[in-house]
C-alpha cells in the first residue's frame, strides 16, 4: 500500500528534523511554521478575465472553477455581452482564489481610457485578456495600462477547439500549421495595433490539456511569488499528469512541514496503536490531499458533466480509494491502522536508534515520522487514483 519508505529514507527526513530543531528551541521551530501556515493560508489570488463579448472569457472563468455554463453559481454566458458590471466567482473547493469576469474594455460604459480604474485594477493579481478571433486597439490600449501599474497581463486567444474544427475541412489541413496561421494571424494583428512584442497563448476551455493552456499555466508560475503560486497549483483543474505532478510536489513541501509541526504539538495515540501523532493534521492534509487531486464526490460529478462520462465510471477508476466520497475522521484512523505495519517494525526501532541524535524529544521524532509516512503513504494513493481517473476521462468511447 503506498509508497516504499526505506529506513535510508526516513533517517535522511530525520536528520532534517534534527537541522531543523538545531535552527532554535522546538518553540521557535513550532512559531516559525505556525507562522508560514497562516500565511499560507490567508493568501488569495484574484484573476482577472477581460475580453469582447462573445470571447469565452465567461466559458473559462467556469472552466478554471471546474465547473459547466449551465451549473448553478457559473459565470453567464452567450454571444451577446452577458457581463455588465465586473463580477467575482469564489472556486467553489478552494475559496482563496477568486476570478472576475470583467465587462469587455470598449463597451459603452467602460470606455478605454478609464477602463481599469473603474474595474479596480489594484485588486487583481493578473490580467487574462481574451479573445475568441482577433484582439483589437482596444485590448492593446488595456496591456499598456496594465503595464503602466506594474501589472502581469497575457493575450489567450481562445476558442481554439472551434477554429481547428472549422479548418479541418481544408484540403491537407494540418493541425500544426493552421495553429501556427492562428498564432501569427493574432500576434501581427496585435502589432498592427501597437504592441511590439506580443506573446499568446492558444487554449480550449473544453480541452485544458491541449494546446497552450500549460504554456500559460506555467507563465503564471514564474510570475507568481511562492505562496501565490502555491495557491494556484492547488486550485488547477486536474488536466494532466504535469499539473498532477505539481500538485504532488507542492503537497509534498506541506507535508514536510506539517510534519514537523506534528511533534510540537501534544501528540494523540491513535486508537488500537501505540504510536501517537497528531490526527487533527491529518485528518485535515488528508481531506486537503483529497480535495486537492478532484478526488472527491463534488468533484468527480463536476468532471463527469464537462467531459461527459458517468460519474460512476470515474468513480470506479479510483482504486486506492474505492467508495470513499467525502473523507472522515473514522476512515482517515481506519486507513492509519490498515497503513501501520511498517511504522510499527520498522520505524519506531530507528527512531530510538537515533536518539542520541534526536534527544529529549524522541517522543516528537516518533510523531514526526508517523506524521511524515502517514501523508506521503496518502499522497502516493491519492496521486495514483488521479492519474486512473484522467486516464478514464482519456479513453475514447467505443
Amino acid at each position: 500500500m503506498g509508497i516504499a519508505l526505506t529506513k535510508s529514507l526516513v533517517k535522511e527526513e530525520l536528520q532534517r528534523f534534527k537541522a531543523a530543531k538545531e535552527e532554535g528551541n522546538i518553540e521557535d521551530v513550532k512559531a516559525k511554521i505556525m507562522k508560514d501556515m497562516e500565511l499560507l493560508n490567508n493568501t488569495t489570488l484574484h484573476i482577472a478575465i477581460t475580453g469582447d463579448s462573445g470571447s469565452g472569457k465567461s466559458s473559462l472563468v467556469n472552466a478554471l472553477r471546474e465547473m459547466t455554463d449551465e451549473e448553478k453559481d457559473s459565470a453567464p454566458t452567450g454571444e451577446i455581452e452577458m457581463t455588465k458590471d465586473k463580477q467575482s466567482y469564489k472556486h467553489p473547493k478552494f475559496p482563496q482564489v477568486t476570478l472576475w469576469d470583467l465587462p469587455g474594455i470598449g463597451t459603452p460604459n467602460f470606455k478605454a481610457d478609464e477602463y481599469l480604474k473603474q474595474v479596480n485594477f489594484r485588486q487583481y493579481d493578473f490580467f487574462i485578456i481574451a479573445s475568441g478571433e482577433r484582439f483589437t486597439e482596444n485590448d492593446v490600449k488595456l496591456a499598456c495600462e496594465i503595464k503602466e501599474m506594474k501589472k502581469k497581463f497575457y493575450y489567450v486567444r481562445t476558442k481554439m477547439d472551434v477554429s481547428i474544427s472549422n479548418n479541418k475541412k481544408r484540403k491537407n489541413f494540418s493541425e500544426e500549421k493552421t495553429l501556427q496561421e492562428i498564432r501569427n494571424y493574432c500576434i501581427q494583428r496585435l502589432r498592427g495595433t501597437g504592441e511590439h512584442s506580443p506573446r499568446v497563448f492558444l487554449i480550449s476551455r473544453w480541452h485544458l490539456n491541449n494546446y497552450e493552456f500549460p504554456l500559460l499555466v506555467k507563465a503564471l508560475e514564474e510570475d507568481l511569488d511562492a505562496l501565490k503560486r502555491h495557491v494556484l497549483i492547488m486550485a488547477l483543474p486536474t488536466f494532466s499528469k504535469e499539473v498532477i505532478k505539481k500538485k504532488e510536489n507542492a503537497m509534498s513541501d506541506l507535508i514536510w512541514k506539517l510534519s514537523l509541526l506534528s511533534c510540537t504539538v501534544g501528540a494523540i495515540p491513535i486508537p488500537g496503536l501505540s504510536l501517537a501523532c497528531d490526527i487533527g493534521i491529518l485528518v485535515s492534509t488528508m481531506r486537503k490531499i483529497f480535495n486537492c487531486f478532484g478526488l472527491d464526490a463534488e468533484s468527480l460529478r463536476r468532471l463527469g458533466e464537462r467531459v461527459g462520462k458517468p460519474v460512476d465510471e470515474l468513480k470506479s477508476a479510483r482504486k486506492k480509494f474505492q467508495g470513499v466520497d467525502t473523507l472522515t475522521k473514522e476512515f482517515v484512523i481506519d486507513y492509519l491502522q490498515k497503513s501501520v505495519a511498517w511504522i510499527t517494525v520498522s520505524t519506531v526501532e530507528l527512531v530510538l536508534d537515533f536518539v542520541p541524535v534526536v534527544g529529549s524529544v524522541v517522543g516528537g521524532g516518533a510523531s514526526f515520522v508517523t506524521t511524515y509516512y502517514m501523508l506521503k503513504n496518502f499522497l502516493s494513493d491519492a496521486v495514483e487514483d488521479a492519474q486512473n481517473v484522467l486516464a478514464k476521462v482519456c479513453e475514447k468511447k467505443e
